[in-house]
């Protein structure tokens, strides 16, 4: 995906990216807009058959837009974390080299390109942190920042040692060497309790997909079977109420699955 820095501006007057909002491409925007809309369109028809159905169908298109975007900033949160990871890693190396920390962190960005590309968030922050340093913004207030708009664990804890050790003088390569090596365990942990959890999300999906496939068949099979539910009173209040009852079902099933991974996080 390619990356462009977004958000406000800060004190020293940078234009750094806020993770909470999603960086879209023009494509991923175009795509998302049409899933939402196509999603709209089936649910008016499927539930009512009538265009007038649009109006209060385009709020779950809202709904999936909102989930779309929470799914692409989680994403890319990961993708931060597994990059910043390689990242400090790049700079343990610089500083066993004998480069000062500052200048690790900017060596850092050739291997950084080499690995992500131009178009990185990595490389994208390390660009931000050039120019920090270059206006004296201290590097721990720097990765700090970067730890508040990632929203970051990892990160905030990384920036929090490193201070700490930068303020009383501590063994700064072993610091940093220690912090690759817990980072990489947590994204180990994390990819896999997503391999445990694909199997529960497949079958989630399964069971979304499954009254309108079983609808789909009955029809194929007995023509106008189901029109006695369209353009009347009973039918649309029926219809209404199969409605209500999958949404419902859809968030629990939605809940339950983010509640077992919140859970098996929790005990990183």
């Amino acid at each position: 995906m390619s990356l462009r820095i977004q958000g406000n501006s800060n004190s020293q007057g940078y234009v750094v990216r806020d993770y909470s909002e999603v960086c879209w491409s023009g494509r991923e925007l175009f795509l998302t807009i049409l899933i939402s809309v196509s999603v709209t369109c089936f649910f008016a028809y499927f539930f009512y058959r009538s265009p007038i159905a649009l109006v209060p169908m385009s709020y779950l298109g809202k709904m999936v837009f909102a989930r779309s975007k929470s799914k692409w900033i989680e994403r890319d949160k990961q993708e931060l974390v597994a990059e910043f990871k390689e990242c400090i890693a790049s700079v343990s190396s610089g500083l066993q080299a004998g480069y000062a920390v500052e200048n690790a962190f900017m060596e850092s960005r050739s291997d950084m390109c080499m690995l992500f590309g131009e178009d990185s968030m990595i490389v994208k922050e390390l660009d931000f942190f050039r120019r920090g340093l270059s206006m004296n913004v201290p590097l721990e207030e720097l990765l700090m920042n970067l730890a508040t708009r990632s929203e970051s664990a990892e990160i905030k804890e990384f920036a929090t040692i490193f201070s700490l050790a930068k303020r009383n003088g501590g063994n700064m390569t072993e610091i940093i060497k220690s912090s690759v090596s817990m980072i990489a365990s947590r994204i180990d942990l994390e990819n896999e309790i997503g391999t445990i959890l694909s199997g529960k999300e497949m079958e989630l999906n399964i069971m979304k997909v499954m009254p309108f496939l079983i609808y789909i068949y009955i029809s194929l099979g007995n023509k106008g079977y189901f029109d006695i539910l369209y353009h009347n009173v009973r039918g649309i209040a029926i219809m209404t109420g199969c409605l209500v009852a999958y949404v419902v079902a859809f968030w629990l099933g939605e809940k339950v699955l983010n509640k077992i991974k919140l859970e098996m996080r929790s005990g990183l």
